[in-house]
């Protein structure tokens, strides 16, 4: 080893010993000098190719994890040993790591050669993907913070390395170090690495910011202090404690919306905001937050349609703030944002409670909490990040993992998952002929479970056919749903055959096949199914005729004898009746008749109908779906009509409710009754939207002719921009 060399890296460890007093225990001092004494055996003064001592880079990543991160002793040892135990040729032994040093050293060290060993190749393609990966294969969060500490050392130092090489750490910062350090709450870091990759991947576009930035300083200092001394006056006078400060956006933020809106540096809105910040009381912040943009709006005029107020509702990941932009002097629009100080200090420090990938299940509370508490450690460097992160280990992703394609992409499966699982993601037909395969190029069975990042690759044969016991070993909905739909196609087709043969036998016989008749036949026949019913039906096991003899049907009532043993005279000549008497017959003109359309499903022309005779308000009409109807057919069989529409060219209006739902952006209302009066000619009696978060929901209550005209409306409101989904309602 060339002894100046080893000098240097000597030196720079004793500077990082220097600079890091406080935030790590002396008495770990030895534990740090043995680590550093480890790595010089081992890779002593060998360089990377840019010329820079490779323990050197581990030093300086050792400071940024601690200095800027807020980790201690163990982070820093493997922030000093990382690049030691990656390098195949001199890898240090598990074994040995725990033995030397404390719990969690080797398990960190595994972990960030398992997130070296990772191929980002398309990572701008499946970015959130990556960013999942990553976690899984971290085991720990102070795996991730020194990953993002090794990158940020890098993305400081590109300009020593080589274009191609800068084109991809700016890649891998932009789409996967950033964000992880965003939801993290390490805003600064994420800024930080935002903007470098910027100034490597749109250069041009960095440096013109940079100048204009440049340009403007006197400027915006000025105009900062002729905006902000009237409104300190006018708070002052009215009692507020507060404290105002200008905050400029960072040179991605700004190129973001230059890039959004498509607009030049000088038409940036919000390039730099103002911000009040008040010292309330708990339960005087909202009324004094409002109070302070009264006096704003006083002073300025405000763009109302820029006002944003995630007081009354807070954003998701819990940031308060009273946004609102306002015409300051010499015409210049600023934006102001009014919080709290408590309110400043969950926008400064993260909540990261949007970072939840485990819906509705329990452990969302102890991801919080987790987060929570890793919040302070980074935030407070008198806290023992040891104490702390042992109790709060979660492995985010434990229920599923991540492995890739042949061609390198990405794709999630659920934890357990088999070769044969992965074959039927990629396609059903692939996994119907699928006889084993290759996972990271060694032959492996169908019953292969697959593990975090393994490279697995399918051999199908025409031959291979889904079997039975497959069911036992797949864990996947997709795989299981289809190797029980191949199992049992031929017997659905043989079901779907014998339904068709009843349905046919009950209307010659002309008897009504309802559920009970259905639940009566499965009972005596001791089967679980309806299918199976049916499929004993079409293979001959059971003769229909066989059926008929079990059914004891009664004469049924005509509608017209039922109803005259109910009316009075006066009341049924109001009625119509087919020919037959089979059937009430329901009119357009429902004017001086004493029968309704029922409000509960409100029926229109062209639905299956039926009448309920009530007590007190004549007859009421139902559709046969009506969500009513089963509990009428159950109790009250006696009061039940069957009805009919009239076939006449005229038609009435019948109201209808349309419920219609997607993601929610300006004018979505307009274009919704845009349709409805103009396009379809429907007549709108009323319309309310409700918009919660990116999606909204609207209720529209319209009049139709009859069902084909409500089915024509509904699908014309399917074809508005962001509609994701129409529904009749029967309220």
């Amino acid at each position: 080893m060339d002894t100046s060399g080893a000098a240097a890296i000597l030196y720079s460890f004793d500077k990082l010993k220097d600079a890091i007093r406080g935030h790590v225990p002396e008495e770990d001092y030895p534990l740090l000098n043995k680590a550093m004494g480890h790595a010089l055996n081992r890779v002593g003064d060998q360089k990377w190719e840019n010329g820079e001592y490779i323990l050197q880079h581990s030093i300086s990543v050792g400071k940024i994890a601690v200095m800027e991160l807020g980790l201690s002793t163990d982070a820093l040892i493997v922030c000093l040993l990382h690049n030691v135990y990656d390098r195949k040729d001199q890898e240090i032994p598990v074994l040995e790591i725990r033995k030397e040093y404390k719990p969690g050293v080797a398990e960190m060290l595994e972990g960030i050669h398992k997130i070296n060993s990772l191929n980002t190749e398309n990572i701008a393609l499946q970015s959130e993907n990556f960013r999942r990966l990553m976690l899984a294969l971290s085991g720990d969060v102070r795996v991730i913070l020194i990953k993002i500490a090794d990158q940020l050392q890098d993305m400081r130092h590109l300009n020593q390395l080589p274009a191609d090489l800068q084109q991809r750490y700016a890649i891998d910062s932009w789409h996967l170090y950033a964000p992880l350090a965003h939801r993290l709450g390490l805003y600064k870091v994420n800024s930080e690495l935002l903007d470098l990759s910027l100034k490597y991947l749109h250069p041009d576009d960095y440096n013109y910011i940079i100048g204009k930035l440049q340009e403007t300083t006197l400027e915006r200092a000025r105009f900062v202090s002729a905006f902000v001394k009237p409104i300190e006056v006018k708070l002052q006078n009215r009692g507020f404690d507060f404290e105002m400060k200008a905050r400029t956006k960072s040179i991605f933020s700004i190129w973001n919306k230059m890039k959004k809106q498509k607009v030049d540096f000088h038409e940036v809105y919000d390039l730099f905001a103002i911000r009040v910040i008040l010292n309330s009381k708990p339960e005087n912040e909202k009324a004094e937050c409002w109070q302070v943009f009264s006096v704003v709006t006083e002073e300025y005029l405000s763009n109302p349609e820029r006002l944003r107020d995630w007081i009354t509702f807070p954003k998701s990941n819990g940031y308060e703030s009273l946004h609102t932009t306002v015409l300051g002097p010499n015409k210049k629009w600023v934006e102001v944002q009014i919080r709290t100080r408590r309110m400043d200090d969950v926008a400064e420090n993260g909540l990261a409670s949007h970072w939840r990938y485990k819906e509705g299940k329990a452990s969302g509370k102890e991801l919080d909490d987790w987060l929570k508490n890793i919040r302070e450690i980074l935030e407070n460097p008198q806290l023992n990040p040891v104490d702390f992160i042992e109790d709060f280990k979660v492995n985010v992703y434990d229920d599923e993992i991540f492995v890739f394609t042949p061609k390198g992409d990405l794709i999630k499966l659920r934890a357990g998952s088999t070769l044969l699982d992965f074959a039927y993601e990629i396609h059903s037909h692939i996994g119907d002929h699928c006889v084993g395969g290759k996972v990271n190029g060694k032959m492996v069975t169908l019953k292969y479970k697959l593990k975090n990042g393994d490279q697995p690759t399918v051999e199908t044969s025409n031959n291979q056919k889904p079997k039975l016991d497959w069911l036992d070993f797949v864990v996947t909905t997709k795989a299981k749903s289809r190797i029980k739909a191949s199992l049992n196609e031929e017997q659905k087709r043989e079901a779907d055959n014998g339904r068709e043969i009843l349905r046919r036998k009950f209307k010659n016989w002309k008897i009504e096949l309802n559920d009970q008749v259905i639940r009566d036949l499965l009972k005596h026949y001791k089967l679980k199914l309806a299918s199976e019913l049916y499929y004993q039906i079409s293979v001959g096991k059971i003769d229909p005729l066989e059926i008929k003899d079990l059914i004891s049907v009664p004469e049924e009532e005509s509608p017209k004898d039922k109803l005259s043993a109910i009316l009075a005279p006066s009341e049924m000549k109001q009625l119509s009746f087919d020919s037959g008497d089979d059937f009430l017959v329901i009119d357009n003109n429902l004017k001086n008749v004493i029968y309704k359309l029922a409000g509960c499903c409100n029926p229109i022309f062209g639905d299956q109908i039926f009448g309920f005779v009530t007590i007190r308000e004549g007859i009421k009409i139902h559709r046969e779906s009506c969500p009513n109807a089963k509990q009428m057919i159950d109790r009250y069989p006696y009061r039940l009509i069957r009805a009919k529409w009239r076939e006449t060219g005229k038609r009435n209006s019948f109201q209808a409710t349309v419920r219609v739902t997607g993601a929610d952006r300006m004018g979505i209302a307009n274009d919704l009754t845009h349709i409805i009066s103009k396009d379809v000619g429907v007549q709108m009696r009323s319309i309310s939207v409700d918009s919660q978060g990116s999606h909204f929901e609207a209720v529209l209550r319209v009049f139709v002719n009859d069902t084909q005209h409500l089915d024509f409306l509904m699908q014309k409101l399917k074809n508005v921009k962001g509609v994701d989904v129409v529904t009749r309602s029967d309220g």
